[in-house]
């Protein structure tokens, strides 16, 4: 029992470090006339890409498999 309390904890922080991750994006420099080049604004690109919540999800998959693994080798 132990265990899940400390995995559902540990997920419910890594949760929301990926929903606080995109929060402190710095401004876009601008106003000095030296900025980007193109239409538009320039705007940073996001450090979040789509491969980071899969490799998240195989994260938690290998920390379950390994630890349900450890648990039966002790037995």
């Amino acid at each position: 029992m132990k265990t899940i309390n400390k995995l559902a904890l540990a997920l419910f922080f890594f949760g929301t470090l990926l929903v606080k991750a995109d929060d402190d994006i710095p401004p876009a420099p601008g106003g000095g006339g030296t900025g980007g080049v193109g239409p538009g604004g320039v705007s940073p690109a996001s450090p979040i890409d789509m491969y980071i919540y899969l490799l998240s999800v195989v994260a938690v998959i290998f920390i379950i498999y390994y630890t349900k693994n450890l648990k039966s080798q002790k037995a």
